[in-house]
């Protein structure tokens, strides 16, 4: 075996390729979720009786929404076996789980083949991919600042770039089939291809997370895991849980309104050109992707927090009149798009550490689970809602910039609340059971 090679405070051989397995089930995850909404129409043909499409539409979305909802419990139920009998285990449970759920959608027979059972079949899939979610985010992050303890920010980061590279992968393959196949094809079947691509990649990711190995901490502490961890982070850490939600709330609202309402939103409320609305996102994308890893590094070599509040200031300064520009017809959409999405870099290079520093070993899983879940629950799959019910209870346009102003501000209070001393990441409380 060649030796690992480190020098300082870098990260080593193992620790880079440990980070990177366990980075790999975030871009699955997000490459099915962008993969299921630029497909709903057809899914809805597929799946719901034609004979209002509107509705099949509506029925397709809710489906999305019950694979978004089913989050929380998943998150509960794997971070307690992540915290109790370790982080790898569930971390190749729940990619081949994810991978088979995403096979098996690509390949469930149609409405007019199944029926009733072939809808039903396709909300069980969704549901059980949702569980896996719920605990795969958390998962990785748990896993990579107990794994890279010697730059835990960095590893943070590149776990979110990954995930950023899933909604990437999710459009090159949607611009892919467009141009290989006609109209009808893509209806009949080219959704499909995309669901067992997105299947594919994930039991390959699943073989190699094989290699992963558990955490230092864990094996560690693994004689005094809690019994209950869920229950202990309710009755010891419940001031640290909501620290976490504020803590992820800025991430969580701007993300959830950037990938689930922007695109419709320059579209069809503000009359933007589709495919320079496309381009334009694509391009934010990589600018996001490269200012978090950016961010990212500079957290192990500065208070986080303060990284944090920098970006929630802008946000809450610069958000309103931003959309305002947009919302008057005609802006450059690849410079304010990337620019709005360089803002936010702070939080979304810092936030999955001072989340995960908030818990010791022992609930590390499970206090992460219950935070992430429960603000992106809230603004990620709310927000969006929330966005069209502001512009249509007061007509502004602009409307939807109030939601990721009123996250920044949590940021800001958040973030202030933090303390500037390293966490100790390995510290664990006294067994309660």
């Amino acid at each position: 075996m060649t030796p690992d090679v480190s020098s300082g405070s870098d990260l080593t051989r193992r620790q880079w390729k440990m980070t990177l397995l366990a980075s790999l089930g975030g871009g699955l995850e997000y490459y099915d979720f962008i993969v299921y909404g630029i497909f709903a129409k057809d899914i809805a043909a597929a799946f719901f009786p034609a004979s209002d499409p509107v509705a099949a539409l509506t029925l397709s979305l809710a489906v999305f929404a019950v694979g978004y909802l089913a989050r929380p419990l998943g998150g509960l139920v794997l971070s307690h076996f992540g915290d109790r009998y370790g982080r790898k285990t569930v971390f190749v449970v729940t990619v081949f789980t994810m991978s088979a759920c995403t096979l098996g959608m690509g390949l469930v027979p149609a409405y007019a083949s199944w029926g009733v059972w072939a809808t039903l079949l396709l909300v069980t899939l969704r549901f059980v991919q949702g569980l896996c979610i719920g605990g795969e985010l958390p998962g990785a992050i748990t896993f990579v600042v107990e794994t890279a303890s010697r730059r835990p920010g960095l590893a943070c980061g590149i776990v979110f770039c990954l995930v950023n590279g899933g909604v990437l992968l999710a459009a090159l393959v949607n611009l892919g089939l467009q141009s290989w196949l006609p109209p009808s094809a893509m209806a009949e079947y080219g959704w499909r291809i995309a669901f067992l691509f997105g299947g594919v990649v994930g039991l390959v990711s699943f073989v190699l997370r094989r290699s992963l190995e558990e955490t230092p901490e864990f094996l560690r502490l693994q004689h005094r895991a809690a019994r209950s961890p869920i229950g202990e982070v309710l009755r010891h850490h419940r001031g640290p849980v909501l620290l976490g939600i504020g803590i992820v709330a800025l991430t969580a609202g701007f993300n959830g309104i950037l990938f689930a309402h922007m695109p419709a939103y320059l579209i069809q409320v503000l009359k933007y050109p589709p495919r320079e609305v496309a381009l334009a996102m694509n391009v934010a994308l990589f600018a996001m992707s490269a200012s978090l890893l950016f961010a990212s590094w500079f957290a192990d070599r500065v208070p986080p927090r303060r990284l944090m509040q920098a970006s929630a200031l802008i946000i809450l300064i610069g958000v309103i009149p931003t959309y305002g520009l947009l919302a008057r017809g005609g802006a450059n959409l690849f410079l304010v798009l990337p620019l709005l999405t360089m803002a936010v870099a702070g939080a979304n290079g810092s936030f999955a550490y001072l989340l995960a520093r908030l818990f010791p070993t022992r609930v590390r899983f499970s206090g992460v689970a219950l935070s992430l879940n429960i603000s992106f629950t809230l603004l990620s799959g709310l927000g969006p809602l929330a966005a069209n019910a502001l512009i249509g209870a007061t007509g502004w346009a602009a409307a939807p910039g109030l939601i990721i102003a009123a996250s920044a501000l949590i940021g800001l209070v958040v973030a202030s609340r933090l303390s500037d001393r390293p966490a100790t990441l390995t510290e664990a409380v006294p067994a309660s059971g």
